[in-house]
């Protein structure tokens, strides 16, 4: 988990949740299998529950979204 430049959650999760999809690519695809069903899984519920703030919601929504696309 986390090789090529990513060396901690907050770095990851800074790269995930940035808006920018390249970032969000290409820090998910250095996940393994079960690490990107979690991320995936986390970022469905920050999208949609109503408890986490504004901006991480639209931060989540954006990262769903430029990954939806890298699985096209």
């Amino acid at each position: 988990m986390m090789d090529k430049g990513i060396n901690d959650p907050e770095t990851l999760w800074d790269h995930l949740l940035s808006r920018q999809s390249k970032r969000i690519q290409s820090a998910f695809e250095r996940l393994s299998t079960r690490e990107q069903d979690a991320v995936l899984a986390h970022l469905q519920r920050m999208a949609t529950e109503p408890d986490w703030h504004p901006e991480q919601r639209i931060s989540a929504q954006a990262a769903l979204r430029a990954l939806s696309k890298g699985f096209d």
